[in-house]
């Protein structure tokens, strides 16, 4: 059972990667840990934001911690771990050309049906001479009675919101989500 399981995660990856000697399965691995630590991390910043001050503490709370946990956890694991989107609220969170072709397929894939709970794709590219593992993890808009991401991130977000929206991001884009779509993903590069 587990080689069919590598075979599944392995499908979208290049066939000239040599698995055995640069252990990309454990690579997975610990990419999964990491992307959990940070999901974990942000959630419990989001609800404890939430229960303080509403959903414009939590916004408040988001664009000041959200950078500090992603660079804390890269520091921890000494990769570059963060989130990006085709729908940016933080422009600092651009996806490079990599990270844009796997969410526009990430898109492909969800409007073929698949859950974006699911969702994930690695690859080793090499990148200004050095290899790198590069490990994506699509985010996907839980339905408001699971989690209360659709008040900021929805179509029809409260006036005092968007005002806290608008004064943080001025260029905010990551709007007029519904329930079951993805919102973006978690990206992780790992030199080689």
């Amino acid at each position: 059972m587990k080689k069919i399981i590598g075979i599944t995660l392995l499908c979208l990856a290049p066939l000239s990667v040599n698995f055995a000697s640069d252990n990309v399965q454990g690579r997975v691995e610990q990419s999964k840990s990491a992307v959990q630590e940070l999901a974990g991390k942000l959630m419990k910043e989001m609800k404890t934001a939430m229960q303080a001050g509403g959903p414009v503490q939590a916004i408040k709370a988001c664009n000041e911690s959200a950078p500090l946990i992603a660079s804390e956890i890269s520091e921890k694991y000494n990769w570059q771990v963060g989130r990006t989107s085709l729908k940016l609220r933080n422009p600092a969170n651009a996806p490079d050309a990599w990270e844009e072709a796997v969410l526009k397929k990430f898109a492909e894939r969800r409007a073929a049906g698949e859950s974006p709970e699911k969702m994930a794709y690695f690859e080793v590219v090499e990148e200004k001479g050095q290899k790198n593992f590069r490990f994506m993890k699509a985010i996907g808009m839980p339905p408001l009675a699971k989690m209360p991401c659709l008040i900021c991130h929805g179509d029809n977000i409260d006036s005092t919101i968007s005002t806290k929206l608008n004064e943080l991001y001025p260029n905010d884009k990551a709007v007029g989500y519904k329930a079951g779509e993805i919102r973006g993903a978690f990206t992780i590069t790992q030199p080689m």
